[in-house]
């Protein structure tokens, strides 16, 4: 079984190089460019884990964290920040959001797989994952 990755991300660059770097590790992501499509995707397909942008427009990243934990079913879905915000407070503020991790932008091909794996549940990751191959 491999795992389910939803990507919410507005930027198309960021876009192609995750879709890229998760088919590459042999993983089938579903991508939403928008908050909205987020949450519909993910209370549609329940991903195990959701790469989450935080600055986008409409329903920032906040917000759809906000919605994907009150949605009945999905409170325990690991929901994994992807932004460039470095200010002082900001791992704090996502955290205290109910974010599960933190990825850094700009997104570093060479260690983004290990950062995902990293946050997949027991069950999937303790199966032999495709990027360990």
């Amino acid at each position: 079984m491999t795992a389910s990755i939803l990507v919410v991300e507005d930027n198309e660059d960021n876009i192609r190089l995750i879709d890229y770097l998760l088919k590459a590790h042999g993983y089938a992501p579903l991508l939403a460019r928008d908050g909205y499509e987020g949450v519909r995707l993910a209370i549609e397909n329940r991903p195990d884990v959701v790469l989450l942008d935080i600055r986008m427009p409409g329903m920032d990243g906040y917000e759809v964290a906000a919605a994907l934990k009150a949605e009945p079913g999905l409170a325990g879905m690991r929901v994994v920040a992807v932004t460039a915000s470095a200010m002082v407070g900001d791992r704090e503020q996502i955290a205290a959001a109910g974010f599960d991790g933190y990825i850094d932008k700009p997104i570093d091909p060479e260690t983004v797989i290990a950062q995902v794996e990293r946050w997949l549940p027991e069950p999937v990751r303790s199966q032999e994952s495709p990027g360990s191959r």
